[in-house]
């Protein structure tokens, strides 16, 4: 802990404070996440536990690096690289627009993340723009993997169940909405079908209020499903307990309007009830959209958000060179 100090103000997740700090000995500006401990016979938050064992065994570019991590006090800190933006306030950047070709690098970077962890049997279950970082030198990088999971399977290679109260809400799979306890890492593959359609829109796709809004968007606008183009929908913990009117699907045209035609594709190829029917990351990487005018930008030609550029988004104050213990002095820090 006498290894850092605060400097600022990042933002506030469900287990607790973002805040900018530096490690003393480098000079290194870093993002540290301090947790909140709700109740003391609680201890550390599972999904604080579950992100940082998850992410000491990754080590992919596209994926934000957990440099260190202790226990405080009554608290506990996860210490990240410093990432100045995120994809959520470079769509949202009026001033500075991203390009077609920008946004396809993004789309790029974030199927190679993702297919490193599909690889390592990791389900992210919460993608989404406000989770995908954005380095000085533009580059996106996967975080917050709070709700991560390792993929179970056991030794007949069935798949043992998981909660669905899982992912936000308008990036959650169909069957997370219909209640699934047994799902795939497909359910990260809908998100990015999500994200790849708001990255052209600068918009949210399927912006429901709450579960039963979601499921009727989705619903009205990929058309009624059925056990034909979904198979075991009826038997899903959630299907009777409510119904829809009979839905025709809406045309992809209308959907995600001023889209070129292979983006489109490619965003159908998420969209899918059938979650064993979702084009994967690897697939994904290949697909024509990929290798259709104007392509990806490389590195050099993306966007560098400047230190503060979430600024322009949000107003919070900032505290200026805290020392952390003061951050962890007292135990109205941690328990609310």
């Amino acid at each position: 802990m006498e290894n850092y100090t605060v400097t600022g103000h990042i933002g506030e997740g469900a287990h607790g404070l973002v805040l900018r700090g530096k490690h003393l000995p480098t000079g290194r500006e870093v993002a540290l996440k301090k947790v909140k401990v709700r109740r003391l016979e609680d201890g550390i938050p599972i999904s604080i536990l579950r992100e940082s064992k998850i992410l000491q065994t990754v080590d992919c570019r596209y994926v934000v690096k957990l440099l260190d991590f202790f226990p405080q006090g009554l608290g506990f800190v996860l210490v990240f690289e410093m990432m100045p933006s995120g994809l959520w306030e470079m769509l949202h950047d009026i001033d500075n627009p991203i390009t077609p070709a920008q946004g396809k690098s993004y789309m790029r970077m974030l199927l190679m993340g993702l297919n490193y962890l599909h690889n390592h049997h990791i389900m992210h279950r919460d993608l989404k723009p406000a989770n995908l970082l954005i380095s000085f030198e533009g580059e996106l990088k996967i975080a917050d993997l709070g709700q991560a999971r390792l993929v179970w399977t056991d030794t007949k290679g069935e798949s043992r169940p998981y909660t669905h109260q899982v992912a936000t809400r308008w990036y959650r799979a169909p069957e997370l909405l219909y209640g699934a306890r047994f799902y795939s890492k497909a359910v990260d593959l809908w998100a990015v079908g999500c994200i790849l359609a708001e990255v052209i829109m600068k918009s949210p796709i399927f912006p429901g209020e709450t579960d039963i809004e979601q499921l009727a968007m989705v619903i009205s606008s990929l058309g009624t499903p059925t056990e034909d183009n979904w198979p075991g929908l009826t038997s899903l913990p959630d299907y009777n307990k409510i119904t829809f009117p009979e839905s025709r699907r809406v045309p992809w045209e209308t959907l995600v309007p001023d889209s070129p035609p292979e983006a489109l594709s490619l965003i159908q190829c998420f969209l899918l009830y059938d979650s064993d029917k979702r084009i994967s990351a690897q697939e994904a990487l290949g697909h024509s959209y990929f290798f259709t005018p104007p392509l990806a930008c490389p590195l050099a030609e993306m966007p560098k958000p400047k230190d503060g550029h979430r600024n322009k988004f949000i107003d919070k104050e900032v505290r200026a060179d805290v020392p952390i213990d003061e951050l962890f002095k007292d135990l109205a820090d941690f328990v609310p």
